[in-house]
């Protein structure tokens, strides 16, 4: 069974929050309402462990193309669960400097 079979509850999130890069997770984040943060959080929260412990099979820098939205979905998972969990999903940072000013530089590479 594929990874996308085995947590098909994820599906749904990840054309929007499954992406390569920290600078464009960091964008759906920053434009994300908190109905998206508590929705993304409910539904992946639950599967963290299960989650982890399929990418325990792969060697660092070797998951599978097949794999790489589900590995790209926990990232954004762990970037975006603070908002959620300490800022009542907001996407803005309190008391914080405006975060999209901060530019992730990635090179060539992905995250991987």
């Amino acid at each position: 069974m594929s990874g996308l079979e085995r947590f098909a509850e994820l599906e749904p999130f990840i054309a929007d929050w499954a992406l390569p890069t920290e600078q464009q997770r960091s964008e759906r984040r920053w434009g994300s309402s908190p109905e998206e943060f508590q929705a993304f959080y409910d539904t992946t929260l639950p599967l963290v462990d299960e989650l982890l412990v399929y990418f325990e099979q792969f060697a660092p820098g070797e998951i599978p193309e097949d794999a790489l939205p589900l590995y790209h979905l926990a990232i954004a998972f762990a970037e975006a669960s603070p908002h959620v969990e300490m800022y009542e999903s907001r996407a803005q940072v309190p008391f914080s400097f405006n975060a999209s000013r901060f530019v992730a530089s990635h090179g060539d590479d992905i995250d991987r």
